[in-house]
Formats: structure tokens, C-alpha cells, sequence
């Protein structure tokens, strides 16, 4: 069983950036694929980014590249999203996951976080 404990977001204007954080334990961390999921209030769950394990590939939702940049660090156990020129239809509460491969399907991946909360004002 893995346990994922998201940090990071917060309140910022637009243009800035974060970092958030997903913290695993419980589990062979290096051995998943991770994967960045946000809702936005009122919208479907979207995917995000997605990194291999080993971190050799990464994926992006066309509406974020350039901006967001997924990266792991297995040494701690942690995947990071670093979000930048936010704009505020980047709101929304990101969740990341674990699972066996770097898809942007939602039930591809086994284990979730609780969310954090980012919202962009303008």
C-alpha cells in the first residue's frame, strides 16, 4: 500500500509560480509511475503530466506545456510539479497518483493522494 501526501499549493497571483510536492511512503516508490491530476470547481478531473519510472519519459497535457515541468526524486521518495506563469484557469485542487505507467488516464493509477488546493487569482 502506497501513501501519497501532496503540499505546496496555496494562493498566488497570476504569473507566479509553485512547486508542489507529492510525498509517497508505504511502497517501492521508485518503481511506479507518477502522475499529476487537477479539478478545477465546477469541471471534470484533468490530466496533467506524468513521469516514468526512472524519470527517462514525461508526458503533458497540451494545456500546460511549456509552463509545468514533472520531475522525481527517488531518493526521497518524492515527484514534484513545478507550475509556472500561472494563470488562473490553472485553479484547481491537484491530486497525484501511483501506478504502473505514465498514462494520462485517470484509473491507470492505484494510488492517490488527498489534493492540494492551488488557486491562481488575477
Amino acid at each position: 500500500q502506497v501513501q501519497l501526501v501532496e503540499s505546496g499549493g496555496g494562493l498566488v497571483q497570476a504569473g507566479g509560480s509553485l512547486r508542489l510536492s507529492c510525498a509517497a511512503s508505504g511502497g517501492t516508490f521508485s518503481s511506479y509511475a507518477m502522475g499529476w491530476f487537477r479539478q478545477a470547481p465546477g469541471k471534470e478531473r484533468e490530466f496533467v503530466a506524468a513521469i516514468s519510472w526512472g524519470g527517462s519519459t514525461t508526458y503533458y497535457a497540451d494545456s500546460v506545456k511549456g509552463r509545468f515541468t514533472i520531475s522525481r526524486a527517488d531518493a526521497k521518495n518524492t515527484v514534484y510539479l513545478q507550475i509556472n506563469s500561472l494563470k488562473p484557469e490553472d485553479t484547481g485542487d491537484y491530486s497525484c497518483g501511483a501506478g504502473r505507467t505514465p498514462v494520462n488516464a485517470y484509473p491507470a493509477y492505484e494510488y492517490w493522494g488527498q489534493g492540494n488546493q492551488v488557486h491562481v487569482s488575477s
